[in-house]
């Protein structure tokens, strides 16, 4: 069974959504893997991965808007080292993954195939 295996560093400003696809693709590209499993593990205790459609970009604006909702910034919180958004972020992690499975099929990520919307009355 072949195994590969690399370090992908994200920097980041703060809290915000980023698109990490096309690195995540490239990789399985390198390693010449055509059918297994795509292991990701974010090893930031106040970060996490999710996997969402980007043909929206209201999708990530309303995921956003419904974590500040449900986990609020401010003087809530006893842990602040990082700043005021640091526990909101620990929490927000518990929510949602540090680690995902994507599997691969002829060197590619087996990606969620995007439907048109439902029509709205």
């Amino acid at each position: 069974m072949t195994h590969y295996q690399k370090l992908l560093r994200v920097s980041t400003n703060g809290k915000s959504f980023h698109n990490i696809t096309a690195k995540i693709e490239a990789i399985v590209a390198e390693s010449g893997i055509e059918t297994g499993l795509c292991s990701l593990f974010l090893r930031h205790t106040s970060a996490s991965l999710v996997i969402q459609e980007n043909a929206d970009p209201d999708v990530l604006v309303d995921l956003a808007n419904f974590m500040a909702k449900i986990v609020p910034e401010g003087n809530y919180y006893i842990h602040d080292a990082e700043g005021p958004d640091d526990m909101p972020g620990h929490i927000r992690t518990v929510l949602t993954h540090t680690s995902e499975q994507i599997p691969i099929n002829r060197s590619h990520l087996v990606v969620t195939v995007h439907t048109p919307p439902l029509k709205r009355n």
